[in-house]
């Protein structure tokens, strides 16, 4: 009789919450996974209905958050990211002072629009280089970065939290939030950062930095550019209307055969001048040359300038070699024959070696030395290193010959880091028509988002569906929507009125300054155990119902959630962009508590103070 007296609806689910509660903190199993078998131990146990437990997947929020994160990696994939915050940083040269301020601002600048963990990702080597340059250590800067990436609190949609906040106010038939209604916040909540940042970050340099370590696992693009020299080597050449080669094809062109040029891609325009596309086409025999292709060649430049002159073509940036690296359906990587391989003692004209393995063979190593000049008849040895190109699909699959070669490093995700710097210009311009909708309300929130996200794949700033939702964090976006049917059972059991009354009985006579405090500071507790985003989920509610119930405006005290929820510094496994630099930074997880929790207590006490001042009781 006790015992069941024990199992009430409320008794079960602060077990199922204390359950799920020792798994994310173990962390031993994937935090989407625990989630989802709290989400089916409330249905099982009857206390929510298969409606309420399966509400939070088709929720504004969740579904805002898939196309963030679709949109932020076209904002990745263009370049645009990496080139905002390259030009920004390299202003400030070696003066570490300024750098530091830099990555704090930059840093939280953009991540006042797209996603921490995406910010941090991009900042990461740009801060690494520069920090090396300017001979200052990278612990310095890496862990401020992290930190910074959670402070940009400017707008709607900088974190989860603010989504949710937003969520629990609108739910509640208040006035729901702008889309800048967070912006004072972030001012004061970046301003108070910087500051204390700026001298407990001193506290993370050490006598034994780590050292660089050589990447053992490939050589990237520019290594194998530079290791044949192919800057010197590889030239564009357009064809005019008048050439002699249009509606030629390359067998019949007989450049290879006459020149000693190898004709590697033809990149092909089509379009309007405002509505362009780009097309790519890995040179082979039957490839025909057709007006104002941009054909890709390599060859001494003498071999290369007679071409020009006989075949009345044009020849673009002749003392610019850097569009070597203007890759993107299409890649370079190296490969190594076995002492086995049908290749050794032949040459790449005997074996047919494009029409077998798809791809053109642009250099050979052998015994040290790089060649890249009249390769078709050279004969191949066992130990040889081949430079070849093609598409990155075809590249990859070249890791099945395994009989044959050896397939260095890893193409698809090299494949991963080329960006198609042409389309930065749209993917801003994606951006900032998202942004402009949502700030004077012309569609709701989530229309905007999701209508950006498939501009980007539309307009190319993304090479494809696929690439899209592999974009998607599928883990983070199942464990939010697993978790807010949580808050719903804490509502059905009366738990949330439980805590709230407790709140109020303790803290409530002190104030209301008082009772914020002890809003946020829960907040920040659960946060360090929890992830953010399931803390304020949980939080929301309570901290809507605490103000209601002392009569006063619930802004400041939702706000404290929102805040709270992501400025958790102390943990290294908090959020993700703490976790992401705890490696390259080589901190150990006292580094956490002994610069994060400082500044996590210095933020409270002045969240406390400020957020009313801001948002009225």
């Amino acid at each position: 009789m006790m015992i069941r007296e024990f199992f009430t609806p409320m008794n079960v689910t602060l077990l199922i919450l204390f359950i799920t509660s020792f798994f994310f903190i173990q962390g031993k199993y994937r935090t989407d996974i625990v989630a989802l078998c709290a989400l089916l131990a409330l249905t099982v146990t009857g206390i929510l209905e298969p409606s309420e437990a399966l509400a939070g997947f088709s929720n504004s929020v969740v579904v805002m958050m898939v196309g963030l994160f679709v949109v932020g990696a076209g904002i990745f994939r263009t370049g645009l990211a990496k080139l905002i915050s390259s030009k920004i940083l390299l202003l400030a040269g070696k003066n570490d002072t300024l750098l530091f301020f830099l990555v704090m601002l930059v840093t939280a600048f953009i991540g006042a629009f797209i996603s921490n963990t995406g910010t941090v990702a991009v900042m990461m080597p740009i801060v690494i280089s520069i920090a090396a340059s300017a001979n200052v250590s990278q612990r310095r800067f890496l862990m401020p970065l992290a930190f910074a990436s959670s402070m940009g609190l400017f707008t709607l949609i900088s974190t989860p939290p603010n989504l949710v906040i937003q969520e629990a106010l609108v739910s509640g038939g208040f006035e729901p939030l702008k889309f800048f209604s967070f912006a004072p916040v972030g001012c004061v909540v970046v301003t108070v950062g910087v500051i204390v940042l700026f001298f407990m970050s001193k506290l993370l340099v050490t006598k034994n930095n780590n050292v660089e370590k050589k990447d053992k696992k490939g050589k990237s693009i520019k290594d194998l550019v530079n290791a044949y020299n192919l800057r010197q080597q590889f030239s564009r050449l357009e064809v005019p209307a008048g050439s002699v080669l249009v509606g030629v094809s390359l067998a019949d062109s007989c450049i290879r055969s006459e020149y000693s040029v190898n004709i590697v891609k033809i990149v092909r325009r089509s379009g309007s001048r405002f509505r362009s596309s780009v097309t790519e086409e890995l040179a082979g025999p039957d490839s025909v040359i057709i007006k104002d292709d941009i054909i890709y060649c390599q060859g001494s430049m003498e071999n290369m300038q007679a071409l020009v002159n006989d075949k009345g073509l044009v020849m673009l940036d002749a003392d610019n070699h850097e569009h070597v690296y203007d890759i993107q359906n299409h890649g370079v990587a190296e490969l190594y024959i076995l002492p086995n391989s049908e290749l050794v003692n032949h040459t790449l004209k005997d074996m047919s070696f494009r029409e077998k393995y798809g791809v053109n063979v642009i250099g050979i190593q052998h015994n040290g030395n790089y060649n890249i000049e009249h390769i078709a008849n050279q004969r191949l040895h066992s130990g040889d290193a081949l430079l070849v190109q093609g598409d990155w699909d075809t590249i990859a699959k070249l890791a099945d010959y395994q009989e044959d070669v050896v397939l260095v490093g890893q193409p698809l995700k090299e494949a991963a880091k080329i960006t198609i710097d042409h389309k930065a210009p749209m993917a801003a311009g994606i951006m900032l028509l998202m942004i402009a909708m949502m700030a004077f309300d012309v569609v709701p929130g989530v229309v905007a988002v999701l209508g950006a996200a498939v501009l980007m794949v539309i307009t190319g700033c993304l090479k494809n569906a696929e690439e899209a939702y592999g974009s998607i964090n599928w883990e983070s976006i199942v464990l939010i929507a697993a978790m807010m049917p949580m808050s719903t059972a804490f509502e059905k059991t009366g738990i949330t009125t439980i805590i709230s009354g407790f709140l109020m009985d303790s803290l409530g006579g002190m104030g209301p300054y008082i009772l914020l405090a002890g809003v946020y500071f829960c907040t920040s507790l659960m946060t360090m155990v929890i992830s953010n985003t399931a803390t304020a989920v949980l939080m929301a509610p309570i901290a809507m119902q605490t103000a209601l119930i002392m009569g006063v405006s619930p802004y400041p005290f939702l706000f404290s959630v929102a805040v709270a929820a992501s400025m958790c510094f102390a943990s290294p496994f908090s959020t993700p962009p703490n976790a992401l630099v705890m490696t390259p930074g080589g901190y150990k997880f006292i580094d956490y508590i002994k610069v994060g929790l400082p500044l996590q207590i210095v933020m409270g006490i002045v969240m406390v103070i400020v957020l009313p001042l801001i948002f009225s009781f």
